[in-house]
């Protein structure tokens, strides 16, 4: 009599243990971010924030990119260590939860930055972020009002100058009459 099993004991345990342990790793890192957009203007500061949930301690790694340029930022392990390149040494402070702040924000600060999230068995999840930086237009308003007042400044100046040589050009022009009219000129009217 021929009997089928199609699950065995050992088959059923060794099965689940395959699910479990996939599902473990397929969940093992979650990074999320509820903004990745990001615009502040040169000198401000920004915090790029992330939730990160491992199942053990990860390792944080930051990338900047921006057209041909690709540098690291930083790398660190909450509570365990913290490396920060030469580059952003004085500007970067790392949070424990892998969040990143950027102080005292330049121009070429503007790109693309990347959080990579790696586990101790080697599976990594990345978010990437858009950081958009603007120029201080006051700077710009400041300097056009000071180029509008010393053009003032220069054009009243032309004007006194004309109106002083205006004045000086009839003083000479009277000067010169007086001295062509006959000093001691007795002219008499004579009857018609």
């Amino acid at each position: 009599m021929w009997h089928f099993r199609l699950w065995d004991v050992k088959d059923v345990a060794v099965f689940l243990s395959i699910i479990l342990c996939l599902c473990r790793t397929a969940g093992a890192i979650s990074v999320s971010s509820s903004r990745r957009n990001l615009i502040r203007s040169v000198q401000e500061d920004v915090f790029f924030s992330v939730n990160i949930t491992c199942s053990c301690i990860p390792t944080i790694q930051w990338t900047f990119m921006s057209g041909l340029v690709s540098r690291d930022v930083g790398a660190w392990q909450p509570g365990v260590f913290t490396n920060i390149t030469v580059d952003y040494s004085s500007r970067v402070t790392a949070g424990e939860d892998g969040s990143m702040g950027l102080s005292d924000l330049r121009l070429q600060d503007a790109g693309f930055y990347v959080v990579t999230v790696e586990d101790s068995a080697g599976n990594s999840r990345d978010l990437g972020f858009v950081l958009k930086v603007n120029e201080v237009l006051y700077e710009d308003l400041q300097y056009l009002s000071v180029t509008a007042l010393a053009l003032m400044c220069l054009a009243g100046l032309l004007m006194l100058l004309v109106w002083l040589l205006h004045k000086a050009c009839r003083k000479i022009r009277a000067w010169r009459r007086r001295k062509q009219m006959p000093e001691t000129d007795a002219t008499e009217l004579q009857r018609l």
